[in-house]
């Protein structure tokens, strides 16, 4: 699209009376507020923050004053219940999290789902995503990913649901806090091996980070160095026949390469069937033939 193409009439960025704003704010670089996320922010009836404290700094540094309606995973169901009523009186709502775009691995994905079951327009104003930043600085395949947000629970849980994905053949993205790290390293390491990973931390702050390397590199980094920030991990995807390798197999041997790298009998059939383009009980038909 060219510049010529942007519609920049005043009237598409008018505040509309009971509207739910996504208002994606800086993750580190207050440079990065969009001159239609600042508008938005001061024009709208009321600001819905997952932490009032951080987001009245973050207005104030702009010379915002508003109205705030502390939102977030504990009081969700109440508080968005409250939110829903005020846009369906008339109001206007500008939904930010702690940094970067809401409803991404936070609570103001129920507020949507819940303004969409009431008939309650929401519209985003783009703007900074972690996740996407880590993405593109890896160096990883961007072409198709999964993103996996915080890994909950203890050591065993989150090994159990490493194992679920350990033969996605996407780029694996993951947030973590620092002092949550070396153990989440730990468990990667013992489900996917040693593959390659981004550890990607403060990004676009004057300390930004981006360490690519290996999980296992990982691991003896941080036995000397202490983590510090919050991380995006953006691991290497599992090992795939391309389709340079597969040609020259027959389909006993390409369902025995999927077999051998972890899948079960059934997976592998599928993935083979994926590969060749071709319906999987092609695939069935053939194995139980032989």
């Amino acid at each position: 699209m060219s510049i010529n193409e942007f519609d920049f009439r005043e009237e598409k960025n008018k505040i509309e009376n009971g509207v739910l704003y996504l208002v994606a704010t800086p993750i580190g670089n207050m440079a990065d507020i969009s001159e239609r996320a600042l508008k938005v922010l001061e024009g709208v009836s009321f600001v819905a923050a997952e932490d009032t404290r951080n987001s009245g700094k973050l207005l104030s540094y702009f010379g915002i004053k508003q109205n705030y309606v502390s939102y977030h995973e504990h009081n969700k169901a109440e508080v968005g219940r409250r939110i829903a009523e005020r846009l369906l009186n008339g109001e206007s709502c500008a939904l930010v999290t702690d940094a970067g775009m809401p409803a991404i691995s936070d609570p103001g994905e129920d507020l949507v789902r819940l303004c969409s079951e009431k008939g309650i327009k929401v519209t985003c104003v783009t703007g900074a995503c972690a996740l996407t930043t880590a993405l593109v600085l890896s160096g990883l395949n961007t072409r198709r990913f999964s993103f996996e947000g915080f890994l909950k629970g203890q050591n065993s849980e989150k090994t159990e649901l490493l194992k679920k994905i350990k033969d996605d053949d996407r780029t694996l993205i993951f947030y973590e806090a620092p002092h949550k790290l070396k153990a989440t390293l730990d468990c990667m390491y013992s489900v996917f091996g040693d593959r390659r990973i981004a550890l990607c931390r403060e990004l676009t702050k004057i300390n930004e980070e981006i360490c690519r390397t290996t999980i296992g590199q990982a691991i003896l980094l941080y036995q000397t160095k202490e983590p510090r920030g919050e991380y995006v991990l953006i691991v290497e995807g599992a090992e795939s026949a391309s389709e340079n390798d597969w040609t020259s197999l027959t389909i006993e041997e390409h369902i025995d390469f999927y077999v051998n790298s972890g899948m079960s009998k059934m997976d592998s059939i599928k993935k083979v069937a994926k590969d060749r383009g071709v319906p999987k009980g092609e695939i069935y038909k053939l194995t139980i033939n032989n």
